[in-house]
């Protein structure tokens, strides 16, 4: 199952993945019913979830087959649960890179004020370069863009630019992934320019860059006041087991 998804996610271009997977995955999804995890946004139990990831770097227990969360997602989820306000008062919100297993529940809470936007996301209603983002200046409360930047030409032009159009004291969640937990510096050569030498130096064929612990001062210089939450630390090992939640992620809390 490993190998049938990793091919699949290296194979099938992102905006047609979107489109397609839902209903594959709750096929599947028919074959862990059980009640060894359970997902923190849609709230179903399953025997574990699906494994996902590309290569080697192919996680078990990852995927949640009803509303394709991972464990990323679920952290997050709870995160904003426990220590933000997000679910109990209507904000303007900015969702870049919307992620499916948020968007329904994220829109029924904000409705007409969540806007999703993306450079090819079917499951956008804004087509924009997070380069330059097309709203006012002070316009949104909460932003989201979760493993973006690692793609995207100029990081801190993008950064900058979500932080422009937040309100003052709005905040954002700006999530990346590390391959490398010990490197100290971000990894960005221009000259690193093709599929394979992206996925030797960085790890993925479409990832412009490898970050290191530096990210949060990168966000700084884009003008956030950055915490970096390792809120999962926090936690109980019972409930990072039963909600199969990554364990060295940090929440980046951007605040304008």
């Amino acid at each position: 199952m490993k190998k049938i998804i990793s091919w699949v996610i290296r194979s099938v271009p992102r905006k047609y993945l979107q489109i397609v997977s839902p209903l594959a995955l709750q096929i599947l999804g028919f074959f862990y019913r059980g009640k060894g995890v359970q997902c923190t946004v849609c709230t179903r139990e399953y025997k574990k979830f699906l494994p996902y990831g590309r290569g080697n770097s192919a996680r078990n227990n990852a995927l949640c087959p009803s509303c394709q969360a991972l464990e990323r997602h679920r952290l997050i989820w709870l995160y904003l649960q426990e220590k933000t306000d997000f679910f109990q008062n209507k904000k303007k919100v900015l969702h870049i890179a919307p992620e499916s297993c948020f968007i329904n529940r994220f829109e029924k809470i904000h409705q007409n004020d969540y806007i999703t936007a993306d450079i090819e996301s079917p499951l956008a209603k804004v087509k924009m370069d997070i380069h330059k983002i097309p709203f006012e200046d002070n316009t949104f409360d909460v932003a989201f863009c979760n493993h973006v930047m690692e793609h995207v030409d100029d990081d801190i032009k993008a950064m900058s630019e979500i932080y422009r159009v937040l309100k003052p004291n709005g905040w954002a969640i700006i999530q990346i992934p590390f391959f490398d937990m010990n490197l100290q510096t971000t990894l960005e050569d221009k000259s690193i320019n093709t599929p394979q030498e992206r996925f030797k130096h960085y790890g993925q064929e479409d990832h412009v860059r490898m970050y290191g612990q530096d990210y949060g001062r990168r966000l700084e210089k884009a003008g956030f006041i950055v915490k970096e939450d390792d809120f999962v630390k926090t936690l109980s090992k019972e409930k990072v087991t039963k909600f199969a939640l990554p364990t060295e992620e940090i929440i980046y809390f951007c605040k304008k």
